[in-house]
């Protein structure tokens, strides 16, 4: 986020510097739509991927590793930017909304996957989001090129690598 800039913006859609203000109030106002929206749009992408990946709970949960690995690279917006550390102050009632929504839909799963304590679901889901945020990363970075991956490719390492956590985890 530190990176953003609403000029580089501005210019790549290529408009005036000033026209984005002529809809957010702010730098910050602009992230918050984007972040809001990106939660949006992961959540729904999360819930398909786990309606799609049959009835076991465990496989449900697993998937949405594969799903956040699709997400960032079809989007580019991942939990770095729903979660931002410079948003937070701002206090938007859209992205604690969208947020909210999110961490719903990976709780429900997490309880159904058989972690219903809530402190334990959280670690679970922390777990899991390491790893599919590193894979995004790794694949960004370049890390994975050594042999050539499709995103899709790296989703489903995600999500075999998710299932094998999720598996290891159960008690």
């Amino acid at each position: 986020m530190a990176g953003f800039s609403v000029a580089e913006l501005a210019r790549r859609l290529g408009v005036s510097t000033a026209a984005p203000y002529r809809h957010f109030s702010s730098r910050d106002a602009l992230l918050a739509v984007v972040a809001a929206q990106a939660a949006d749009e992961l959540t729904r992408s999360m819930e398909a991927a786990a309606q799609a990946a049959g009835p076991d709970p465990v496989d449900r949960l697993a998937a949405t590793a594969g799903a956040y690995v699709r997400h960032v690279s079809d989007r580019g917006a991942g939990l770095d930017v729903i979660f931002a550390r410079e948003l937070r102050p701002l206090r938007d009632a859209d992205v604690a909304r969208a947020g909210r929504n999110l961490m719903t839909l990976l709780l429900d799963l997490a309880r159904q996957a058989g972690h219903a304590d809530p402190p334990q679901a959280l670690l679970l889901l922390e777990q899991l989001f390491v790893l599919a945020h590193g894979y995004v990363t790794l694949d960004t970075d370049g890390f994975l090129t050594r042999s050539p991956l499709s995103s899709e490719d790296v989703a489903t390492r995600a999500t075999r690598a998710a299932t094998a956590l999720l598996r290891g985890n159960m008690t």
